[in-house]
């Protein structure tokens, strides 16, 4: 039996009730299964651990981290208590950096027994694969001079390797899929950096012969993804293009709570971290009933990449069939505890597993 070590984050507000419920799920199914188990080491990593010693981690906690095999983060921020630039720079990103997850991928699927906003949402299923590591996001740029001359300037860096790396794994990830990739793109506008990513998806494109290709305005493509997002399969993006992106693909599931994420580091090199893209909600956090579907969504997403695609198969049917009886949490509108969605999923496993 394989054993995976995997480090646990669980962060603030509803992370520290979604990761343990989330947890449940994957011991249960490690248990079925019977092919592998985990062993989990819990950090108290977060703006309560900011507020106690200054540092959102521990200066060596990227060196404690590059011993796991995979890390399990929760939720991040405490806005009222502390700045966000903090909070997601001393942790999130920090990780994100440092680890070299260059690659974030976000699903966006129609579920069974939630309705979606869009009036007709025909059963869409797709991937964002977003950049990771730079483009908008990159640390480049400063402030100068003060009052009426003050300037600020924010530059977007674009490295050959970096686009490349995106696209290749947007296009093996079709292969396994619709054979589809489509590019976010905004050549029209910006001069410099979204010219060169359409000239890289069109040489990386040609590698990948069977595979159709699409490029799009990230204005049209935000239209087209509530319009007829079942056209998709794979979408590549920039940083930005790519969580803005992601961020609808959860609205048009019915709730940014349920939708999932993992940063992967394609070397294999250092642990992916595996995150929902929900909120720590400070608001409802100790209450019993945050939403643990995004939480336990991001753990079929970490099976997937551990190559028990079928025990991740078996997460999200259980999902759906919770789901489908109406057993939600009040941001789904219904009326279920957090500890009654996750026991309905426990239940639907074991009899899966029967």
């Amino acid at each position: 039996m394989k054993t995976y070590r995997i480090a646990v984050i669980p962060g603030d507000g509803i992370g520290k009730e979604v990761v343990p419920a989330a947890i449940d799920v994957l011991n249960k199914v490690a248990l079925l299964d019977g092919r592998f188990q985990f062993e989990w080491t819990t950090f108290p990593w977060g703006c309560d651990y900011y507020l106690e010693t200054g540092s959102m981690m521990p200066e060596n906690g990227i060196e404690i981290l590059k011993q796991y095999d995979q890390i399990f983060l929760g939720a991040v921020g405490m806005p009222e208590l502390v700045p966000d630039h903090i909070s997601l720079w001393g942790l999130l990103i920090k990780i994100r950096r440092e680890m070299q997850q260059s690659i974030n991928v976000r699903p966006a699927k129609l579920l069974q027994g939630l309705p979606s906003p869009l009036r007709q949402p025909n059963g869409f299923d797709f991937i964002v694969v977003r950049e990771n590591s730079e483009g908008e996001y990159a640390e480049s740029g400063g402030r100068i001079h003060s009052g009426q001359d003050e300037i600020a300037i924010q530059n977007a860096i674009f490295t050959r390797k970096g686009t490349e790396r995106a696209m290749r794994y947007a296009f093996e990830l079709a292969k396994a899929r619709r054979q589809h990739v489509t590019s976010a793109t905004k050549s029209n506008g910006i001069t410099y950096s979204m010219p060169f990513w359409d000239e890289v998806f069109s040489e990386i494109g040609k590698e990948y012969e069977d595979v159709g290709k699409t490029s799009n305005h990230i204005d049209a493509l935000a239209d087209f993804l509530v319009m007829k997002p079942d056209n998709f399969d794979v979408i590549v993006a920039s940083n930005l293009f790519g969580d803005i992106l992601t961020d609808l693909g959860g609205a048009i599931m019915g709730s940014i709570g349920i939708a999932p994420a993992a940063n992967i580091n394609t070397e294999g090199v250092f642990p992916s971290m595996f995150e929902p893209v929900h909120g720590s909600a400070p608001d409802i956090a100790g209450r019993g009933i945050a939403n643990p579907i995004g939480q336990i969504w991001t753990g079929k997403m970490m099976l997937d990449f551990l190559g028990y695609e079928e025990a991740g198969t078996h997460i999200l049917n259980s999902i759906e069939s919770t789901l489908t009886q109406g057993i939600k949490t009040p941001d789904l509108g219904g009326t279920a505890t957090l500890r009654e969605v996750t026991d309905a999923v426990l239940q639907y496993l074991e009899s899966v597993y029967q």
